[in-house]
Order: C-alpha cells, then sequence, then structure tokens
C-alpha cells in the first residue's frame, strides 16, 4: 500500500483529514528503506492517518499545502541523507545529480533542508500544529555540532529550525508515542530520544558545555562530545541539557532499540518496494535500485569507530529480526513483479554482526573502560557466526530466488576472532554470496591512523586476505 499522497488518495481510504503529514527531502519511494516511508507505514498500522509530502516546492505553498493541516502534527526529515551531504562535495563543489530525486538530477533538495521546510510550513500556516525534526539530518545536528560547510560550530537545529520537538536515533518509538501523547492532549517534553528548548534545566540532568563555549573553545567542544557520547545508551544515559543564550536544550535519554518482535513486524509492514506512481514521468530513482530487493537483518552497530556516526544514530545495541522474519520478507519479494530471483543485500550497517551481542551489553549498556572490538575482540562479545550461516542457508534454498548477495559491509577481524565458524562463513560467502567483490573496510595502511581511528592493525587485513585468496583457489 502506498500512503496516501493527495487528499483524493485519503478520501479512498475513507479518510477527510490526516493525523500527520510527514515532509520529506527524498522522493517518496515506498520501501522500509526509506525511514519516512517506515514511519508512516508504522503510524498507520497503530491507527493514524498518515500522509507524505516529497520533496515540495519551497517557492510557493501549491505542494506544502496540498494535504491541508494535520490534526496531530507534522513531522519533517531533510531524507536518507544530511541534505548537505546530499547537495556538496566534499570539495564543496555543487553535486549535479540526486540518487534521491526522479530523473537523477539535483534540483528539488534545498540547503539545510530541515530549516527550510519548517519555515516553508510556518509561512502558509501561522499557528499550526507542532513541527517535529527526525532524520539523519536532525539526529546528528541535535546539539551544538561543528558545520563543515560553513566551517564553524552551529546551534542546534532545533534552534536554527524553529521546530517543536527533535527525534534523535531511530524514531519508530518517538513518533508513535509523540502522536499518542499530543492526541491524549498531553505534554511531550519527556519522551525518551527526543529534544525541545526550555527555559530551565530538568532536575538530574547533565550540563553540556554552552553553544557559546563549544563555538568559542576547543577544549569545551571536545568536552561537549565526549559527554554526549558517554550518555548514549538508552540502559544508563542520563538526560542532558545544554544553553543556548537564554534558553536550554533539553536532550532527554535515548529511546530503547526495538526488541526483536518489533523489528520483525516494522520490517514486515505493506511496503510497495516501488517508486510512487506520480513519479512516472519524471524518470526513476537510482538509489531504488540498490534497496528495492535488499533486506535488513538487524539494527546497530557495536565496531565505535571513531570517525564514524552509526553508534550515535543507531545505537552499539544489535538488535536482530528472526530468521523466520527475515524470511517472510524474502517470500513475499518472489511476488513482486519486477523481481528477478536475486537479493541484493542481506545485511545491515556491519553484516556480520547479525545475531551477535554481548549479554552484559544488553542489559547494563556499553561499558565505559572498554569497546567492544577495539584493540581486541572483547572475550564477553563470544562472537559466533552460525546463525548467520544459518540464515544464509534457509533464505537462498526458498523457491523463486536464484541469488543471495551480502553487499554491506563485513568486519573481518570479527571473522578471523570466531575460531568456531568464522572460516565456515567465509566458505559460504565466497561459495555463494559475493556479488563481483566482498566488502570491507580496512579503513588505512598506516598503525598510527589506525588506532586514531580504532580500527584493527594491518596484520589482522592481511591475515583475513590470506584466507579469503586460499578460500577462493579452493573453489
Amino acid at each position: 500500500m502506498f500512503i496516501p499522497t493527495t487528499l483524493d488518495d485519503a478520501r479512498s481510504l475513507g479518510w477527510r483529514n490526516f493525523d500527520v503529514i510527514l515532509v520529506s527531502g527524498d522522493a517518496y519511494y515506498d520501501s522500509p528503506y526509506n525511514g519516512t516511508a517506515l514511519i508512516g507505514h508504522h503510524l498507520i498500522q497503530h491507527g493514524f492517518r498518515v500522509g507524505i509530502i516529497a520533496q515540495p516546492d519551497t517557492k510557493s505553498g501549491t505542494d506544502i499545502a496540498r494535504l491541508g493541516e494535520p490534526a496531530l502534527y507534522w513531522g519533517i526529515s531533510a531524507g536518507s541523507v544530511d541534505s548537505m551531504v546530499s547537495n556538496y562535495t566534499a570539495l564543496k563543489k555543487k553535486r549535479k545529480s540526486d540518487d534521491l530525486t526522479p530523473g537523477g538530477i539535483n534540483n528539488r533538495r534545498p540547503d539545510r533542508a530541515s530549516i527550510v521546510y519548517t519555515n516553508l510550513i510556518r509561512r502558509y500556516y501561522k499557528n499550526t500544529v507542532p513541527i517535529v525534526l527526525g532524520g539523519i539530518e536532525a539526529s546528528l545536528r541535535r546539539i551544538a555540532h561543528y558545520d563543515y560547510w560553513s566551517d564553524t560550530v552551529r546551534r542546534s537545529l532545533l534552534f536554527d529550525a524553529k521546530a517543536d520537538i527533535l527525534v534523535y536515533g531511530m524514531g519508530e518509538r518517538q513518533s508513535l508515542e509523540i502522536a499518542r501523547t499530543l492526541k491524549a492532549g498531553k505534554n511531550t517534553d519527556s519522551i525518551r530520544g527526543t529534544c525541545h528548548i526550555s527555559r530551565n534545566c530538568p532536575d538530574g540532568f547533565i550540563t553540556l558545555p554552552s553553544f557559546e563555549q563549544a563555538l568559542n573553545q576547543k577544549e569545551a567542544f571536545t568536552a561537549m562530545s565526549l559527554l554526549l557520547y558517554d550518555n548514549s545508551d538508552p540502559a544508563n544515559a542520563r538526560g542532558l541539557c545544554q544553553k543556548h543564550g537564554d534558553r536550554f536544550l533539553v536532550h532527554n535519554p535515548p529511546a530503547h532499540p526495538l526488541n526483536p518482535d518489533e523489528l520483525d513486524a516494522v520490517y514486515e509492514l505493506p511496503y510497495e518496494h516501488a517508486l510512487h506512481p506520480c513519479y512516472k514521468e519524471l524518470g526513476g530513482v537510482r538509489a531504488l535500485d540498490t534497496v528495492r530487493f535488499s533486506i535488513t537483518t538487524h539494527r546497530g552497530c557495536y565496531g565505535q569507530c571513531n570517525f564514524c556516526s552509526i553508534s550515535l544514530h543507531q545505537g552499539r545495541t544489535i538488535t536482530s529480526r528472526s530468521i523466520d522474519s527475515v524470511m517472510r520478507e524474502a517470500k513475499t519479494m518472489t511476488h513482486h513483479p519486477d523481481f528477478k530471483g536475486i537479493i541484493h543485500d542481506l545485511g545491515g550497517p556491519t553484516a556480520n554482526m547479525y545475531a551477535i551481542d554481548c549479554d552484559i551489553k544488553q542489559k547494563s549498556g556499553a561499558c565505559a573502560d572498554r569497546r567492544c572490538l577495539y584493540p581486541d575482540p572483547c572475550p564477553s562479545l563470544r562472537i559466533n557466526h552460525g546463525r548467520q550461516i544459518e540464515l544464509l542457508k534457509k533464505v537462498r534454498s526458498l523457491p523463486g530466488i536464484r541469488k543471495v548477495f551480502v553487499s554491506s559491509g563485513l568486519r573481518h577481524d570479527m571473522i578471523e576472532a570466531d575460531t568456531r565458524s568464522g572460516k565456515a562463513y567465509l566458505e559460504e560467502l565466497v561459495r555463494h554470496h559475493i556479488s563481483g567483490q566482498l566488502k570491507i573496510a580496512p579503513e588505512h595502511s598506516d598503525p598510527a591512523v589506525l588506532s586514531l581511528m580504532g580500527k584493527p592493525g594491518t596484520s589482522s587485513l592481511i591475515d583475513f586476505k590470506k584466507t579469503f585468496t586460499a578460500l577462493n583457489k579452493k573453489h
């Protein structure tokens, strides 16, 4: 089922208006890889009426006003990628193409889209319902942050956009709780995984260095970043607040990750795995070619690489889907008219973390005095690729499936560390699941740089390469 994008769509479902309207910087393709579609289906599943406005024209009210005003809230996402990363190269040159825009031409996503879309709504709806920011742009700009494009420290996006609530991390729990709380006429300020603006810092919250301090003092910026990172695990995090001028950003503790049953349910919602028909004359969306027939097996990453944003967005706890759920999604794909028998990716942020995590971390949160994988894998992690082997075998044996590829990146040091089933897992990949190249991330060749990154040394890569080469020759 496509989520309504027009009032006619809504009327066909018997709806006269919307509870929530989601605005996105991406074209609307209906897939669990599209956060806006995922949140929309999740809310609909729980009884709320949701509409989507994708890539609205920012020069007029034609698009933003076409569904009317929602009863509960507006949800804004710049898209699957930060809008500045979408629009500019690392050398700050304007990108000509956009894989998430119909036809591939980069002409529909504004710079700093969360701010632009919020202002667009307020221009045409003066005293509207709450505006809620979400997605990767909001999540990673939720406190004072260094902005590469302007080479300065900027305020929390919530202040710059003048929105009401900011959702950070994976947003299923927050979006649903916000809808339920507003429908009940109650205050949303205490919802986990959200930020809001207040005149006061709540009791028991940790005070971060202020925006002004982070702007002018590198030591304060570093202290702020460490406090945020140290309070990013739902099991043990405290709330944070940060002064911006005469007001405070109130940063509630992170939302708890979905449990496996909840994750199964989210990924088995009735997605079309297709681009919305309204784009038929405008050309395809290139990004959909990669994810249309791919399956997410888990969320989270405990790699904690010093340059990576995954742990601050998806978290350091692995939540894995059941094998039965993954198989049901694969079976559904075999009935899609465009399916050719190939699943392009069976993976997650790090493909081979499926069904592997530490029981201590699951209960008490990440350890403060050591990392899961660096400098060496922690003994409490109990790395075993056995369930991944079982998953791969079962999915590739389904009728109608010719090939199942693992295209997400792998931690080669985890495979080397798994003395029980690591070599058997790699052999499964070599024989059945590699499409052209096996994807790993050695990141660098200099030991000092690798240490700063929190990545394994070059000896791990060399040992892995020898094993991989031997298996390729064998088969």
